[in-house]
C-alpha cells in the first residue's frame, strides 16, 4: 500500500491533519452504503455526519438485496434505494456495511466500486496515518502516530490504536477494542468487543478475537482465541 496522494482533489476528505487518503478521486463523492441492518445504518450516520462538516461528501441512501425493515430506516431518516441494481449508471462510492470481514471482502470483490475513506468528526488521528480505499473510524476512535489501515477496514466506536501498527484489508474491529503500539494484523481479521491486544502481537489472517480477550502472544492465522490470557478455542471449546 503507498502512502502517497493519488488524484487529490482540491479539498482534502477527510480533512484531518496527518491523513493520507489512498484511492480520492473526485472533489464531491456521493455515497450508497450497502447493508440495511445495524452496522450499516451505523455507517450511514457516519457518513452523514461526515456529509454535514464538509460539503465534499453526499449521502445518497442505502441498498440491500433484502427487504428492510423501511420503518426503521424510515426513522433513522434514511432513503432506501432498492437492491444492488440500483448502483446501475450511478456513480458512486460505495461503502460496506457488513461486520463480517470476508463477507465485507467478497461484496468488494464482487462490485469493484470506488470508496474513499470515511472519518467521523470525533474521531482523533495523530500524525502519519495511512488509510486504504473504503476504511472507515467511527466515532471516538483514536488512532495515534505511523498507523496504516487497510481496505475496507472497519474501527468501530471508541476503539484505539497506539502507534507503529498495521491493520490488513477487511478488518474489523469492534467498539472500545484497544490494540496497543507495534501490533501487526493480518487481513480478514475480527476483533471482538472491548478485546486488548499487548505490544508487538501479530494477528494473521482470517483470526478472530473474541469480546474482551487480552492476547499477550501472537495468534496464527485461521485461529479463534478467547479469555484472558486468551488461548486458542478448539472446536470442542465452541459447542459448549
Amino acid at each position: 500500500m503507498s502512502s502517497l496522494r493519488t488524484d487529490r482533489p482540491s479539498r482534502p476528505e477527510p480533512d484531518v491533519p496527518g491523513i493520507t487518503v489512498i484511492a480520492s478521486r473526485q472533489t464531491v463523492r456521493h455515497v450508497v452504503v450497502l447493508g440495511a441492518g445495524g452496522h450499516g445504518r451505523e455507517l450511514a450516520d457516519i457518513v452523514r455526519a461526515v456529509a454535514d462538516g464538509s460539503g465534499d461528501v453526499s449521502l445518497l441512501g442505502v441498498i440491500d438485496d433484502n427487504e428492510p425493515d423501511r420503518a426503521l430506516l424510515g426513522r433513522s431518516g434514511m432513503r432506501f434505494l432498492g437492491g444492488r441494481s440500483a448502483l446501475d449508471g450511478r456513480d458512486v462510492d460505495v461503502h460496506i456495511g457488513v461486520g463480517y470481514p470476508h463477507i465485507r471482502r467478497a461484496i468488494d470483490e464482487a462490485l469493484q466500486r470506488p470508496a474513499q475513506a470515511i472519518v467521523h468528526p470525533t474521531a482523533l488521528v495523530g500524525s502519519t496515518v495511512t488509510l486504504g480505499a473504503g476504511a472507515v473510524l467511527a466515532q471516538n476512535v483514536i488512532v495515534t502516530t505511523n498507523i496504516t489501515i487497510g481496505r475496507h477496514s472497519h474501527i468501530n466506536i471508541g476503539a484505539s490504536i497506539s502507534h507503529d501498527c498495521t491493520i490488513g484489508d477487511y478488518v474489523t474491529v469492534c467498539p472500545h477494542a484497544t490494540i496497543t503500539g507495534s501490533a501487526r494484523i493480518g487481513d480478514d481479521v475480527f476483533i471482538g468487543a472491548g478485546a486488548t491486544l499487548l505490544p508487538g502481537v501479530t494477528i494473521g489472517d482470517r483470526a478472530v478475537v473474541g469480546a474482551g480477550a487480552v492476547v499477550s502472544v501472537d495468534v496464527a492465522p485461521d485461529t479463534t482465541v478467547a479469555g484472558v490470557p486468551a488461548r486458542q478455542i478448539n472446536s470442542s471449546d465452541r459447542s459448549r
